[in-house]
């Protein structure tokens, strides 16, 4: 690992890494597990490229006031390559302030984020603190000039500040949050940490505990959240701690919430001996849902299952579930565009969608098996006609909106972000041309061993199909007002994949959704 303190030092070790990806984790120095979690994470692949990994340790007096501890902020730069190196860093930088703002504080040009942003939380109690923080990584930025910016969800008011800043001033970075890291019994890691004696750090495991016994209550939407502040400033001073917020705000404005609307951020800093604590936890009335619609043959139902897997979240297939009800139509011998004659074989229907051991999603119909039967050409050119109808469109949103009830799902097909599940968390409308959809039709068909029409044949019969689903009279295939299209053209899996996680995360973070343990 190559250690620099120069800025003419950095600008060499950049041109040293040619057109490989580069992640940056900026940090003040005294490196915990946390620190190097965040570094490691910025170091994985990025779709089989290794990114070159640089980290600094930067005491930014910027964003300390007058009477807080930068002069006795832990400083051990030693420790810290080590720390860096082992986690997985390419480089260190660690410039003086001399270096980092030659012309002296008072001759830089600064940062300042919106007021809306700083009003709350930790703003109202560090006044210029985030202006500070915007400025030093608006510094760093535009030095090294990052494809990533690796920050830690713990310094949540933070994050967001910096996402917005990069938004706003166009910068080409993609800011990440990563999960915070916690100490057995709960306490969010943090260099301050180190400022307690054992009897304080046994009196800061009050904060993390008082957090999580209101998370751990399910509160319905519309609840009144101002019992759940009480309770936690009362545990909080119970404990001895003094505090200096609790509140409950929207994630992204980190505007004040009364009542649990949507994804809630509820969080407390509070005093402990010569620390300053702070942490969070997030509010929901049910785990996450993802709506990912798109026209037939756009890799929908490939794509769901891996990205539910990842995210720890069930995979629903509508689209399976129409194309059940279509075999049972023709094994029935039912006219597929009659909905008088289909209406009845609803009435009794026991559908159901289960996982096998090797991990695969089985369905069947009335006890039968069709998981094969149903990718069939022959149920593949009615399964427009059947989802058509009302009286199964009625029927089978009914099952799927009870399957999404306490949330934890992914579901794909043509209707699940505008008619299913309108108030998901993330609506991706998933897509591609005709042509790339043909191709893939044509490959999906050789693999299950069925005859394989021209490309033209079958580019017609997906345009016929997009038409029926565009144009039926309940649930048209369109877009959801709210939804992010993601056209697919020369992506492979894991790369729709990738850009589906950056989305959801965008959207639901590690700290209120964490992925599963490998």
């Amino acid at each position: 690992m190559r250690l620099l303190r120069r800025c003419t030092d950095l600008e060499a070790w950049l041109r040293s890494c040619g057109a490989a990806p580069l992640h940056f984790v900026p940090t003040m120095g005294a490196l915990h597990p946390g620190h190097q979690s965040l570094i490691a994470r910025a170091g994985r692949l990025q779709v089989g490229v290794r990114p070159q990994v640089l980290v600094s340790v930067f005491v930014n007096p910027l964003q300390f006031g007058a009477n807080e501890d930068f002069g006795r902020y832990p400083r051990q730069l030693e420790r810290d390559a080590e720390l860096a190196e082992a986690a997985g860093a390419d480089a260190l930088f660690a410039p003086s302030v001399e270096e980092l703002y030659p012309a002296g504080e008072g001759e830089l040009t600064r940062i300042q984020p919106p007021e809306s942003l700083q009003a709350g939380l930790c703003g109202r109690h560090r006044p210029g603190h985030f202006n500070g923080v915007a400025t030093v990584v608006a510094r760093l930025l535009g030095l090294i000039r990052p494809d990533q910016l690796l920050l830690g969800e713990k310094d949540w008011q933070q994050l967001v500040i910096l996402q917005r800043m990069a938004a706003d001033l166009g910068l080409p970075v993609q800011v990440v949050g990563c999960p915070t890291l916690r100490e057995p019994d709960g306490l969010a890691l943090s260099s301050r940490n180190s400022y307690l004696s054992p009897a304080q750090r046994l009196q800061a495991s009050a904060l993390p505990q008082a957090l999580q016994a209101v998370a751990a209550s399910p509160l319905p939407p519309g609840s009144v959240l101002a019992p759940a502040l009480a309770q936690v400033q009362q545990q909080l001073e119970q404990a001895g701690l003094v505090l200096d917020y609790v509140e409950a705000v929207c994630p992204r404005s980190l505007q004040p919430r009364s009542t649990l609307t949507g994804l809630t951020l509820l969080a407390a800093a509070a005093h402990c001996g010569p620390s300053r604590l702070i942490d969070h936890v997030f509010l929901m009335s049910r785990a996450p849902i993802v709506a990912i619609d798109g026209p037939a043959g756009a890799g929908k139902s490939t794509v769901t299952r891996a990205f539910a897997e990842r995210l720890g979240l069930i995979y629903l297939d509508t689209g399976a579930m129409y194309r059940a009800v279509t075999w049972l139509v023709q094994q029935s011998g039912v006219e597929a565009s009659d909905a008088a004659a289909v209406a009845p074989l609803l009435e009794d229907l026991d559908l159901q969608l289960s996982t096998a051991a090797a991990g695969s999603q089985r369905v069947s119909v009335n006890g039968h098996d069709v998981t094969e039967a149903i990718r069939s050409p022959e149920v593949t050119a009615q399964v427009s006609v059947v989802a058509a109808h009302g009286c199964v469109r009625e029927a089978l949103t009914r099952q799927q909106q009870a399957m999404g009830e306490r949330g934890g799902l992914v579901a794909e097909g043509r209707d699940i972000g505008t008619a299913v599940f309108p108030d998901a968390e993330l609506k991706v409308f998933l897509t591609a041309t005709v042509a790339e959809r043909a191709r893939r039709r044509a490959l999906d068909l050789e693999q299950r061993g069925f005859a394989v029409p021209a490309l033209a044949e079958l580019e017609a019969q997906i345009a016929e199909r997009d038409h029926l689903d565009s144009t039926r009279d309940v649930a048209p295939l369109t877009q959801a007002a709210d939804a992010v299209e993601l056209i697919t053209d020369g992506l492979s899996i894991d790369a729709v994949i990738e850009q589906l996680g950056q989305l959801f995360r965008q959207r639901v973070p590690h700290d209120a959704w964490p992925e599963p343990a490998a």
